[in-house]
């Protein structure tokens, strides 16, 4: 029997989407569904290919030339349409959504990554406009309700939410033990490690986090904060190391390759973000697993559950209570919590897990 092709359409490959084009990929694994992903920016690149997993294709554009109608985008899908003759297609971005309505007669699953992706005008009339083909997901149901906000006209069926997911075995498998990533950190044994990883931006506020932990290193023996990332903030965040007296105890680890392989090496994990749709990183910190600290922020509160600890957004001294908390309850407490994060992994947020709520919906939307 013929393959029956998907498109999966991505606006490029940077992170974490290549992450998440292996997540939908795997949604159809053991179907008769077969998924061609296509990149429409960036070059070829082999551990992209290898990430994601099955039939893979770059367009190599540039950002540049996505602007505007996209006519040449469009004329290059379709072209491909007519060789694989795809029976629907998934576009994350609103870009790539664009471009996917232009296949006639092809159902599109739109995803949205961030909030706002429909405020403008021109974005609502065109989705409403392509209704009758197009279903909309969100990565949380934080993003699923602010798509809903911002088209009531459009049924609130037609907008659901798709959890970003992990291969758990592989985020297990490939931690170091707790001795070899401390090592490789340039940590003690005894140290009780405070760690944050994400890119240095605004959006992940490292320096509320900063803040709150010089607040309690003194409190706590042996701690030490390690941040993994690298971005434009990063002599914004060493200049403020300095002037609270914090070198001998902050770490900036810069770029880590393959940074989820040293979450063993952690006692607690700090998302300090102010803005979060989903929040990956958390899934990684479940699955090795550790205790999980997190703003009230965006998907974070839903991804973690009841066994997350919180503070408000920006207040350091909420997340300095908290850090002194988790540190006061003890290493088996610990254990415990993070037992409690690794089960709720393993039952919502799992590849496993979402292949088998994803097939429900997938049914429900008529796709086949």
């Amino acid at each position: 029997m013929a393959d029956k092709w998907i498109l999966q359409l991505c606006h490029g490959y940077s992170a974490p989407f290549g992450e998440v084009a292996r997540q939908w990929r795997v949604l159809f694994k053991g179907t008769e569904y077969r998924v061609l992903t296509v990149f429409l920016t960036g070059v070829p690149d082999e551990q992209v290919k290898q990430l994601v997993g099955g039939d893979v294709m770059f367009l190599s554009y540039k950002s540049k030339d996505l602007r505007g109608m996209k006519i040449r985008q469009i004329r290059a899908i379709r072209k491909l349409h007519l060789k694989f003759q795809f029976c629907f297609a998934i576009a994350h971005r609103f870009k790539s959504i664009y471009i996917a309505t232009h296949l006639p007669g092809v159902r599109v699953i739109g995803v949205s990554h961030a909030y706002g992706v429909y405020d403008r005008l021109l974005r609502k009339r065109y989705v409403m406009k392509r209704a009758s083909n197009l279903r909309l997901v969100g990565v949380s149901n934080a993003i699923r309700d602010d798509a809903r906000q911002a088209l009531p006209r459009l049924p609130a069926a037609h907008i659901q939410t798709v959890y970003n997911h992990i291969d758990v075995d592989k985020i297990r498998i490939g931690q170091f033990t707790r001795k070899e990533a401390r090592k490789h950190l340039g940590l003690a044994e005894g140290d009780f490690v405070v760690a944050n990883v994400g890119r240095l931006h605004p959006d992940k506020d490292q320096a509320t986090l900063i803040k709150a932990f010089a607040k309690v290193q003194p409190e706590i023996p042996g701690a030490r904060l390690v941040i993994i990332g690298d971005g434009r903030l990063r002599p914004d965040l060493d200049r403020q190391i300095k002037e609270l007296g914090m070198t001998e105890w902050i770490d900036l680890k810069g770029c880590v390759p393959e940074a989820y392989r040293y979450f063993s090496a952690f006692d607690v994990f700090v998302l300090s973000s102010n803005y979060e749709p989903f929040g990956m990183v958390l899934l990684e910190a479940m699955a090795v697993p550790v205790p999980v600290i997190s703003s009230e922020c965006g998907g974070a509160p839903e991804v973690l559950g009841d066994a997350g600890k919180f503070f408000p957004m920006g207040t350091s001294e909420g997340l300095a209570e908290q850090l002194v908390g988790v540190y006061r309850e003890g290493r088996q407490r610990r254990e415990m919590v993070a037992d409690a994060l690794h089960d709720r992994l393993q039952t919502l947020f799992s590849d496993e897990a979402v292949c088998q709520s994803f097939s429900t919906l997938r049914a429900d939307w008529d796709c086949n």
